[in-house]
């Protein structure tokens, strides 16, 4: 149980920092880089004791980013609309990725 929810932890870390690197480079506020490590890191003990409907598991990490994502997108939209496409992007591969390591290696 316990190294489940470590692995979890380590897990939502690399991925936060995945995301946050590229926001890093071009020199982001920290409010939205800290707004995505959150979402990122919290992501995966979502993903992975979720259960929806019996789909597929590289079908339910997408989803999953993707819905939890949507507020942030609709919001972040407002003042940067180009920056919707990358996010949605981010957040359906990383899901993704998030499901196949719970999948293939916990």
């Amino acid at each position: 149980m316990f190294q489940e929810i470590l692995l979890t932890a380590l897990l939502g870390i690399v991925v936060g920092l995945i995301d946050i690197l590229p926001m890093i480079k071009m020199k982001l506020d920290k409010f939205s880089i800290s707004s995505a490590f959150v979402f990122y890191f919290v992501l995966p003990f979502v993903i992975i004791n979720i259960d929806l409907y019996g789909m597929a598991w590289w079908l339910k990490g997408g989803i999953i980013g993707l819905a939890l994502a949507l507020p942030t997108i609709i919001m972040v939209m407002k003042e940067d609309k180009k920056s919707a496409i990358p996010m949605v992007i981010m957040s359906v591969i990383l899901g993704t990725v998030i499901s196949a390591v719970h999948y293939f290696i916990m």
